[in-house]
C-alpha cells in the first residue's frame, strides 16, 4: 500500500511538472530578419503590432500589423512608413517610433522624433490611429517644456479614468504626463533619483554591457491601485507614485508621493494584467518574471529564445513579448533575426 501511494504522489507530481512546463512553453508568433523589433501591442480584436526603433538607417517600416500566419505589412501604409534620415519630417511620416499601445480600438504610436539617438528633430508627438479603417485621427503633440532636446520618449501607459498618458524619457530622466482635456504635457520627477540609472552597466552572459545608462523605461498601469509604475533600466529598484499625486501641480508633493516598492532585476518593459501580477524582464538572466500581489517574484520563462525581453502585452491568457536581443547587436543587424513570442499565463 505504501508503494502504491509513494507511485499515485509521483505521477501527481510528474503530471503537475509537465503542466507547468505546457504552460510556460514559448511560442513563435513572427520573426523579423535584420530588423529589429521593441514594441508590441495586441488589440481587443487580436490584431498585432509591432515597432522598430530607428536605431539605424536600415529600418525598412517603423510600425507593422502582423497576421495571424507571421507575416507582416507596414501599418497604417507603406507612405507612413517611408521617411529615411536626411528627408523632409512632417505630420504623416514616422520618424523614430519606439512604442506602441492598442487601446479602445484606437492604436497609439509614440514618435520619440529622435532619430539614430543624435537628438530631436522635430516635437515628440503620438499619433492616434483608428485601428478599424487605417486613418489617422488624431496628434498629440508633446509641450515645449515637458521634453528636452535629447529625450527619448520610451513608453506609454493610457489613464482612460483620469485622461491622462503617461511616458517614460530613458535618455533624460523623467516621467511626461499628457493630458487629454488640455492637451498639454507636463514633465515631472525630472532627474530625480526614481527616474535616473542607479548603475553605469548590466552585466549579461558574463559581460559588461551599457556604456551610455538608460534611465526610467518600463512602466505599468495598476488601474486597481491607480498607482503608476516605473523602473530604470539599468537599476534594480521599482518605484511607484499614486495617479492622483500625478495630477497635483506640487512638485514637492509628486517627489513626496515616490513609494520603493521593492528590489528586482533589471528589466525593459512592464506590464500589469486584471489580476494584480505585474510582469517584468531579468535581463541579465534572459527570464520573464512575474511579481505577484503578495509581493513575491516567480518565473514565468526563461532561456535564450527569452534573451532581451523588450515589451510586453497581453491578450486572452497569452503574454506576448519582443525579444528586441540589445545585448547581442551592434552597427549591423542584417544577419541577425529577432522575435516576437507569446506564453501561456492563465
Amino acid at each position: 500500500m505504501k508503494a502504491i501511494l509513494i507511485f499515485c504522489l509521483f505521477q501527481t507530481i510528474c503530471l503537475h511538472t509537465n503542466a507547468q512546463r505546457k504552460a510556460t512553453q514559448i511560442e513563435k508568433v513572427a520573426s523579423f530578419m535584420g530588423q529589429q523589433v521593441t514594441g508590441v501591442t495586441v488589440s481587443d480584436q487580436g490584431r498585432i503590432f509591432t515597432s522598430f526603433p530607428r536605431w539605424r538607417n536600415t529600418v525598412e517600416n517603423s510600425v507593422v500589423e502582423v497576421r495571424q500566419d507571421g507575416s507582416f505589412f507596414p501599418y497604417p501604409d507603406r507612405h507612413w512608413n517611408e521617411w529615411r534620415p536626411g528627408l523632409p519630417v512632417s505630420d504623416s511620416v514616422f520618424v523614430a517610433v519606439q512604442s506602441v499601445l492598442a487601446f479602445n480600438d484606437k492604436l497609439y504610436v509614440l514618435d520619440t522624433r529622435n532619430p539614430l539617438w543624435k537628438g530631436v528633430v522635430d516635437t515628440p508627438r503620438i499619433f492616434v490611429f483608428n485601428i478599424a479603417n487605417y486613418q489617422l485621427e488624431d496628434i498629440l503633440l508633446l509641450s515645449e517644456n515637458s521634453y528636452k532636446s535629447n529625450s527619448y520618449t520610451n513608453d506609454l501607459r493610457i489613464d482612460q479614468k483620469h485622461g491622462a498618458i503617461y511616458m517614460t524619457d530613458s535618455n533624460a530622466p523623467g516621467l511626461i504626463i499628457y493630458d487629454l482635456k488640455t492637451r498639454k504635457s507636463r514633465r515631472v520627477l525630472d532627474a530625480h533619483y526614481s527616474t535616473s540609472a542607479e548603475t553605469s552597466s548590466l552585466t549579461i552572459d558574463g559581460k559588461k554591457w551599457g556604456d551610455n545608462p538608460v534611465h526610467s523605461d518600463g512602466i505599468a498601469l495598476n488601474k486597481q491601485k491607480e498607482r503608476l509604475y516605473y523602473h530604470a533600466l539599468h537599476g534594480y529598484t521599482l518605484y511607484s507614485i499614486p495617479t492622483q499625486a500625478l495630477r497635483s501641480e506640487s512638485d514637492e508633493m509628486i517627489e513626496a508621493s515616490v513609494k520603493k516598492e521593492m528590489v528586482t532585476p533589471a528589466p525593459d518593459g512592464m506590464i500589469f494584467d486584471p489580476k494584480g501580477n505585474l510582469y517584468l524582464g531579468d535581463l541579465e538572466k534572459h527570464k520573464i518574471v512575474a511579481l505577484k500581489p503578495n509581493g513575491k517574484l516567480v518565473t514565468i520563462c526563461e532561456g535564450e529564445k527569452v534573451g532581451w525581453p523588450d515589451t510586453f502585452s497581453i491578450y486572452q491568457g497569452y503574454l506576448y513579448f519582443t525579444n528586441s536581443r540589445i545585448h547581442e547587436a551592434n552597427n549591423d543587424v542584417s544577419n541577425l533575426e529577432f522575435m516576437l513570442y507569446r506564453v501561456k499565463i492563465d
